[in-house]
């Protein structure tokens, strides 16, 4: 597989679309200037297009294997995490004093956005460990932060997310894994968790598992349950290795893509863990992880499109029809303007969540995450469907490639909280829990900023921008049943209306500064006007799906 880093929109999307320079407001990141975002970005593009893309097909056809409880990755990927981990990739947006950079999220996010588009199978291991990294930063103990912290940043080890069970799926309240206080202070953790992406690997020395488990005596439902640390190995007092702990990998599952992924099933067995925060608290201290690793989904969403767009317009440059190179055909430029505008408006809306964290804008980064991380995976498989669509017959036949970016993609949507999901907590937690006080400063602002903004289309973002501020109205207006029926309408319609606002306002941003140049600024100009015309102009019939849909669902018979 051959990939790019799209540096200039990359970098355009950060700093102009999602206002990266706000985080210096106040005096935080002092050291990230120009000239070190650009060594970063250029670093991390070739770390993608030279090391990691050209193993993304072999690992596609190769996938992992299980034998005696030990996982062989394709060949090649243990080198290419040892060049990862050594970069110091892991620890770009991480704590200083256990040995990260601290740097801004958002920045952090764009390099791991390069990093999933040359493999995505590969960059989920990161991935999880950045979640558990957060998890173990925000709620472990001291003693917890000194022994794991400093060997998951540098990537010495790594790092999972064990939530769910076989007869559980999204509904953790059922989780049956157990944990029996031991005379050490420790606990005897005892199920078999499901989906634990990168469980068991050969990359690595030791692999730290978060655990959701029920401790004996705990509430019944999602009250009752607490986080475990859970070692692969043991270790001593000093932090050396031990001996092995009772968990182990008892099978992989056969998946639709991302094959290079191990997707395990992990078997406790009377395995010693340390609780991680309170007893009983232990999904609030998950969902911090969930909630950084939602947002790097929905990177990964924006990471697959680029790679399938990037894919498409070769072949459309190549492959001739009726006499002519398809990209001369309308309809191939019209889906291959559909996957580029729409993958900027979504890479802003993920650097613009991660951003708000940076800034502590906890109200917004709350809202956003949601959002980002529902659209931008939609978007991925949109964009890798159109892909195949435009290698037409041989989209659908393996050899052309197009066909691994819609396998890899589909699975965005559903991990990390499906998008339904995503659409439940837009309305219940964020919408219901401030009483649209977050949604209605960001419709105001994108109010604003069609009104300032000199653009032939800055009409569609004020008329979005209405019919999105209508919709808020009648979700926090709505009984529960009609506002959960309208829940993913309204979420796309936020999506559509806030990438819209963040295209306008890095063009905004970006013509009011010197260094801005013409190239990028007529190009960004152009996706602008497309997506006007053919995203922000559905805003009022999305309007109307999100007040009708209720009442359509309650005639239909299944």
């Amino acid at each position: 597989m051959n990939y790019t880093a799209p540096v200039a929109d990359i970098r355009f999307a950060l700093e102009a679309a999602a206002d990266l320079w706000s985080v210096r407001r106040g005096g935080a990141f002092a050291d990230l200037d120009q000239d070190l975002l650009g060594a970063i970005l250029e670093a991390a593009a070739a770390l993608a297009g030279e090391s990691l893309a050209p193993l993304n097909r072999v690992g596609d056809q190769t996938g992992v294997a299980l034998s005696n409880g030990d996982v062989r990755t394709p060949p090649g990927f243990a080198a290419a995490y040892k060049e990862f981990a050594n970069g110091g990739w892991l620890g770009l947006a991480a704590d200083p004093a256990y040995g990260g950079q601290g740097l801004p999220r958002g920045v952090a996010l764009a390099a791991m956005e390069m990093v999933h588009s040359a493999n995505m199978s590969f960059g989920l291991l990161p991935l999880l460990s950045l979640g558990a990294i957060e998890a173990i930063s925000t709620h472990g103990s001291p003693e917890q932060k000194q022994l794991y912290l400093a060997k998951l940043i540098s990537g010495e080890w790594t790092g999972t997310m064990n939530l769910t069970e076989p007869q559980a799926g999204s509904d953790l309240g059922v989780l049956t894994t157990k944990a029996v206080p031991a005379l050490d202070g420790a606990y005897r953790i005892s199920g078999q968790k499901i989906f634990i992406t990168w469980g068991e690997h050969d990359f690595t020395d030791n692999i730290i598992h978060l655990v959701l488990a029920r401790i004996e005596g705990a509430p019944a439902g999602s009250k009752g349950l607490s986080l475990f640390i859970v070692p692969k190995f043991m270790l001593g007092a000093d932090g050396r290795i031990g001996q092995r702990n009772a968990v182990r990998c008892v099978g992989l599952e056969e998946k639709l893509g991302i094959h290079a992924s191990p997707t395990c099933v992990m078997a406790y067995e009377g395995a010693t863990g340390w609780l991680i925060g309170e007893e009983n608290k232990g999904l609030a201290a998950m969902f911090t992880m969930m909630n950084a690793a939602r947002i790097g989904v929905g990177s990964q969403g924006v990471a697959v499109a680029e790679a399938a767009y990037q894919q498409a317009l070769a072949y459309a440059r190549e492959r001739k029809q009726g006499g002519a190179v398809i990209i001369e055909h309308a309809d191939i430029r019209r889906m291959l303007m559909t996957m580029k505008t729409k993958i900027q408006a979504a890479r802003a809306l993920c650097y613009a969540a991660a951003l708000a964290a940076d800034c502590g804008d906890h109200a917004r980064e709350s809202l956003l995450t949601p959002i980002a991380k529902a659209w931008s995976t939609d978007l991925g498989v949109e964009a890798a469907s159109l892909g195949v669509q435009i290698h037409g017959g041989a989209g659908f036949i393996e050899e052309a490639g197009a066909a691994q970016f819609y396998r890899d993609a589909r699975i965005a949507p559903i991990y990390e909280g499906t998008n339904g999901i995503q659409a439940i907590d837009l309305y219940h937690r964020k919408l219901l829990g401030d009483r649209g006080e977050a949604m209605r400063t960001l419709i105001a602002e994108a109010r604003e900023t069609a009104d300032a903004f000199s653009h032939p289309q800055a009409a569609r973002l004020g008329e979005a921008a209405v019919a999105l501020a209508a919709a808020t109205d009648y979700m926090l207006a709505a009984k529960r049943d009609d506002a959960l029926a309208g829940a993913y309408p309204y979420l796309e319609l936020a999506g559509d209306t806030l990438g819209g606002m963040l295209l306008a306002q890095g063009i905004m941003r970006a013509s009011a500064s010197s260094a801005a140049a013409k190239p990028i600024l007529d190009e960004q100009n152009a996706l602008l006007g497309f997506y006007a015309e053919t995203v922000l102009a559905r805003a009022p019939s999305r309007l109307a799906a999100i007040k009708l849909v209720a009442a359509a669902l309650a005639s239909a018979d299944f």
